[in-house]
């Protein structure tokens, strides 16, 4: 067992000359202010750190010092103490070793804690101790939700076997006692606590698959119990205010929720499949705000750049890449910061992700004719500066946001393209005449997410043999150079990766470029654009990425097979047959180049457009 300890923290910290008396007594005196334990109140006020206190009680006490992140944590050793017992004691059961339990404590000199703990714990505890950063972090990852889940699935299935009537209110907090609400509480933390953007609920013909997605890549926890789904998709309906009597066809609704203390916003999307109806839940954590544009993981060279356009007074901007590329997350934090008093900033979106202050936010409804391109003509009445259009959808929404950008305002908008160059092509597919969209755009950003590596597990080692064909196809000077793959241990849920980062690319039209959009070659432009000198493929981005060690090489080859390889070859394309101008009525622009004056003066009109 553990020596007592005779000496108080404070006094063994000026025995051993960390502190002086005076810092003892100005610590004493915050921690009265602040109750915290002493320990905390030291480093809050950098009077000692961490490490420092951490070497001290393992020394003093003759413990272990444990470091979480590099230990095989006992999960079933976990589940020995509660939770609430755990954050109580600053505590947590990390090893079985036998005859005893391995008990990691942020004090072990606590006494009284650590006599309740072994009145608690089923086996004679040995002592060690560990930061208190590290073990709220651990609490995080080892208290996760899945035995709440399963052991209310299994309470809801017992208790309406005989087919009674699901009693469910329109709130998670409506009627606590019910065990619907507790269930989908406890999968709603559970999914914060992984830090999901989805959750999938899937009924099968024998188990309720709930997955979660996180870092882009689907979690699965099978529930037996596959009778329960209609209870489920019954209270996420009356949630989200949904018709619950309408099971054949698919539905959308949204509604919040408070998670921890978090403002968690869901968009719940319902579909008839064979064992019932899927849904699927899109988390939007309002609480953590909009994130920057430094917080994208953009880099500053490339930033520079897209600020400059940000900058411009007219113009159309796109943003484009698959779903989950985080595209929102770029626009958001250009229109903060975008976002000031003299400018009127308007956006059209389906639906609207984040609540912005001052920027008037729309939300497209077809149902009642409120389409991308009616809002976006009446958006043009009420004297914007700047706009947002969610997505160029269709020829007449692409037409009148070009036609926007001409005539003297900032356009953003997104596309759903695999790279900068087709995105412009893409725009003349789509019916836009070629020397439209040469005067309106100005600025093309591709993006996607690659997972990073885990700091603690990654490791050093030569590429692959797959790996080197494709670095060699790329430059053979990246073959004969060592890169980090991904390990497995506790900081990332043996999974070797931990978080995302953008990986980007940009393209700035020039007059080369331009001039191939208006007599529609567009094998010409593919090669203006691969030529400019700012210009950098997406695979050569994230490469970069790997050179730094930031990600793996697996990443950037899965990243490669979603976007067209050709991109890095000469062009070879027959030149684009320009297509059809549909409406010929409508008056077209002339072809002529448009200055960069402030066109303002000059903002499009209603009619300019029907």
């Amino acid at each position: 067992m553990v020596q007592r300890a005779k000496l108080r923290l404070g006094d063994l910290l000026v025995q051993n000359g960390l502190i002086n008396d005076s810092q003892l007594k100005d610590a004493l005196a915050e921690q009265r202010q602040s109750g915290r334990k002493l320990g905390a109140t030291l480093i809050a006020m950098n009077l000692v750190s961490e490490m420092q206190l951490l070497e001290l009680l393992s020394k003093h006490l003759n413990v272990q010092a444990i470091d979480i992140q590099d230990y095989r944590v006992n999960q079933s050793a976990v589940r020995l103490l509660p939770e609430i017992q755990a954050r109580r004691y600053r505590a947590l059961v990390i090893d079985d070793i036998g005859e005893r339990l391995l008990v990691a404590m942020t004090d072990p000199a606590d006494i009284n804690a650590v006599d309740e703990l072994s009145a608690k714990l089923p086996k004679p505890i040995e002592l060690a101790v560990v930061s208190e950063s590290q073990l709220f972090t651990a609490y995080e990852s080892f208290y996760r939700k899945t035995e709440e889940i399963a052991s209310f699935a299994t309470e809801l299935a017992d208790e309406y076997q005989d087919g009674e009537e699901f009693q469910l209110g329109k709130d998670l907090n409506d009627d606590e006692d019910n065990l619907v609400a507790k269930l989908l509480q406890s999968i709603f933390e559970d999914a914060v606590l992984a830090k999901a953007s989805d959750i999938h609920i899937e009924p099968g013909e024998e188990h309720l698959r709930i997955r979660q997605r996180v870092d882009g890549v689907l979690q699965e926890n099978l529930i037996p119990q596959h009778s329960i789904a209609a209870a489920l998709v019954l209270r996420l309906k009356l949630m989200s205010g949904l018709d619950i009597s309408e099971k054949r066809l698919p539905q959308d609704g949204r509604t919040q929720v408070k998670i921890k203390n978090r403002d968690i916003d869901i968009r719940v999307s319902t579909m008839p499949i064979q064992h019932g109806e899927s849904v699927v839940l899109r988390l939007l954590d309002q609480s953590q705000g909009i994130l920057s544009l430094e917080q994208t993981g953009m880099p500053a060279s490339m930033m520079k750049r897209f600020r400059h356009l940000l900058g411009r007074p007219h113009g159309m901007i796109l943003v484009t890449g698959p779903t989950g590329s985080g595209k929102t997350t770029t626009l958001y934090g250009s229109l903060n910061e975008l976002n000031k008093p003299e400018s009127k900033i308007i956006t059209v979106e389906d639906p609207v992700e984040y609540r912005l202050p001052r920027i008037n936010q729309v939300q497209v409804n077809p149902k009642i004719d409120l389409t991308f391109a009616n809002v976006l003509r009446t958006t043009l009445r009420q004297d914007p500066d700047i706009l947002m259009v969610g997505e160029m959808r269709d020829q007449e929404t692409v037409e009148i946001g070009l036609r926007g950008a001409l005539t003297g305002h900032l356009v953003l908008s997104t596309l759903h393209t695999n790279d900068a160059i087709s995105s412009a092509i893409r725009l003349i597919d789509m019916g836009a005449p070629g020397y439209l969209v040469a005067s309106s755009l100005r600025g093309i950003v591709a993006q996607r997410l690659v997972r990073k590596l885990c700091e603690r597990c990654a490791h050093s080692a030569p590429p692959t043999s797959e790996q080197s064909l494709w670095l060699s196809r790329m430059d053979e000077s990246h073959i004969n150079q060592d890169y980090k793959h991904a390990g497995g241990c506790q900081t990332c849920n043996y999974t070797g990766y931990k978080g995302r980062i953008g990986v980007f690319e940009l393209l700035e039209m020039n007059e080369a470029m331009m001039h191939a959009l208006k007599s529609g070659d567009t094998a010409e432009f593919s090669k203006q654009a691969q030529l400019h000198e700012h210009y950098k493929p997406l695979a050569m981005a994230a490469l970069d990425y790997a050179k730094q060690g930031m990600t793996s090489l697996d990443e950037v080859l899965k990243l490669i097979e979603l976007i067209d390889e050709t991109q890095f070859m000469e062009p070879v394309a027959e030149p684009h047959k320009k297509q059809p101008y549909e409406n010929q009525s409508q008056e077209k622009v002339p072809e002529q180049s448009v200055s960069n004056k402030d066109m303002s003066a000059n903002k499009l009109k209603l009619e300019d457009i029907e």
